[in-house]
């Protein structure tokens, strides 16, 4: 059994062809590695800011302050006087948005009512030019260290 060249060229170029060149692999993976290396510190930094601290600020109640009430129906007060609709409720915020100083609107709404209701008093007191809008809240219930 002889063997010709052209033989063995083909067996030589089959064992080459075996073999995994991982050259290019290593190049991309360091031109990968790079890229991370330069973007990570761009998406981590941040703009600082003072964030707010919790705390539990009491209402201040002036005569002048004005108390909105939404129930859990969704019906709005103003002090007791129920409100039909809103615009009932802006003609009243009308008159009290050319007072100076203007009067602070503390928002009181049941927990169960729905985001909407909230939200259209909250869209009538912008309208109606009020800058001072608080919303009243229970402060959360405190525990003892030992319980």
């Amino acid at each position: 059994m002889a063997m010709t060249v052209g033989q063995d060229v083909e067996n030589a170029e089959s064992e080459v062809m075996a073999a995994i060149n991982t050259t290019p692999l290593v190049d991309v993976m360091l031109v990968l590695l790079i890229i991370f290396l330069i973007t990570i510190p761009v998406v981590i930094q941040q703009v600082p800011v003072n964030l707010p601290k919790e705390r539990n600020v009491p209402t201040q109640t002036k005569p002048e302050n004005i108390v909105i009430a939404i129930n859990k129906d969704g019906d709005v007060f103003w002090n007791m006087e129920y409100m039909r609709d809103s615009k009932a409720l802006f003609d009243k915020l009308k008159k009290v948005a050319i007072l100076v100083p203007q009067p602070e609107v503390h928002i009181r709404a049941d927990e169960d009512t729905r985001y909407e209701s909230v939200g259209r008093v909250v869209a009538t007191l912008q309208r109606a030019s009020i800058l001072k809008i608080g919303f009243i809240t229970e402060p959360p219930a405190r525990t003892l260290a030992g319980e």
